[in-house]
């Protein structure tokens, strides 16, 4: 199948062609943890690159839980008019272009100083990396109902704002994630133990984001196909949950894989299983097919066209780009117009497969901070040198979220 057909949803809106951007952490936040002109210069590349669907990083709903120091939230309307320009940036060339909300649960970084939670005190097994991210506290269920509100508070924002849906995060080990995993989740209530518990948390979400928004505004979910690890969340469980979110009224599901402890989603599995150099989730998205009554998304590891219509004709109905589009950002239009293109970065081999992992993704964020800047993608930069920059600028953008969260306390 041709990846430049329209996709129309179940809502009834359309995506002018298969393509999507999909999410990437950009970390390119102002000062006040709004939208910055880098990231508005970031996101009409994608736009003006001919993408039909455009996904933006991590959107966080509550300021006190963040994925990164560099990070965009949505809690309240404060910053509305910064979302306004930066959804009309998304969509100015026609495509969709969803805000995905997520909380981070315990993946947060202990040098933030807010502290983490989870649905219960497991903290991530990263070998010596471990001691970088906070030991969460069980969360209690004044905790899960505020989580949920904030998620539907901030979908309404993001509607309002102008965003054409939201994607809710619940792969890579971030919150919902955490919960739908029983690596992560041991407790014995009605948010944990059979996988119908564990998945209460995303449902009951998913459900007061679809209350609250209006009928054509697009809701999407994010899930793994797996976890990767022995003993946690795997492809029949994923089938399931998408069996239970098909009478959510959600619009489409994307499938990744994977979290920090285990970043299947940069093609690592850590439970012996092999994953294909690129579309790495196709062979389990492929198994979703029959469960499912939405158009389904695979995402990780494509950058080449014949692999996207591959994607296509096994049945998926769209196909999700994030580090090719980060060293490419007009790719589709490339596609479109029969130049036959690719785009990676080279693979890291360092011996330490958390510290290859982090600088992986150091190697994208300097190509998005690249975009931001108005300047060209550097794929063949160094990982070390791209990792100590990205760590010196992580510290700066931690002190100046520390002060930010100081000024709001004050």
């Amino acid at each position: 199948m041709s990846p430049f057909q329209p996709l129309q949803l179940p809502n009834g809106s359309e995506i002018p062609n298969r393509l999507a951007k999909a999410a990437m952490e950009e970390n390119l936040a102002d000062a006040d943890q709004g939208p910055s002109a880098e990231l508005l210069r970031l996101y009409q590349a994608w736009a003006d690159g001919g993408a039909g669907l455009l996904l933006s990083g991590n959107v966080m709903v509550d300021r006190r839980a963040m994925t990164g120091p560099g990070g965009v939230v949505l809690e309240d309307e404060r910053q509305l008019e910064k979302f306004r320009r930066w959804a009309a940036v998304g969509r100015s060339r026609g495509a969709q272009f969803w805000l995905q909300i997520n909380h981070p649960g315990r993946q947060v970084q202990v040098n933030l100083g807010q502290g983490a939670w989870g649905p219960s005190a497991v903290p991530l097994e990263m070998g010596r990396f471990s001691k970088m991210f906070a030991v969460p506290r069980e969360m209690t269920e004044a905790d899960i109902a505020d989580v949920i509100s904030r998620f539907a508070r901030t979908a309404v924002l993001a509607e309002k704002a102008g965003f054409s849906g939201v994607q809710v995060h619940a792969a890579h080990g971030y919150l919902l994630s955490q919960f739908l995993s029983p690596i992560s989740n041991k407790r014995q209530d009605r948010w944990g133990g059979s996988l119908e518990n564990r998945a209460r948390l995303l449902l009951e979400v998913v459900r007061a984001v679809r209350a609250k928004v209006s009928p054509g505004f697009s809701v999407a979910v994010k899930i793994n196909s797996a976890d990767f690890q022995r003993g946690g969340f795997d492809a029949s469980d994923a089938r399931q949950v998408i069996s239970w979110l098909n009478d959510e009224a959600v619009d489409l599901v994307e499938l990744s894989g994977g979290s920090y402890e285990a970043p299947a989603m940069q093609g690592d599995a850590r439970d012996g299983r092999t994953l294909a150099r690129e579309a790495y989730f196709l062979e389990f998205a492929r198994e979703m097919l029959g469960a499912a009554r939405m158009p389904l998304m695979v995402t990780g590891g494509i950058r080449r066209l014949a692999v996207a219509e591959q994607v296509l004709d096994s049945g998926l109905a769209m196909v999700g780009m994030g580090t090719a589009l980060a060293i490419d950002p007009r790719l589709p239009e490339h596609w479109r117009g029969g130049r036959e293109r690719s785009a990676e970065l080279p693979a890291i081999r360092w011996r330490s497969k958390p510290l290859a992992a982090l600088a992986y993704m150091a190697l994208v964020k300097l190509q998005i901070r690249r975009l931001g800047a108005g300047r060209q993608p550097q794929p063949e930069a160094s990982p070390l040198r791209a990792l100590i920059i990205e760590q010196l600028r992580s510290a700066r953008r931690t002190r100046q979220y520390r002060r930010w969260m100081d000024k709001l306390a004050g």
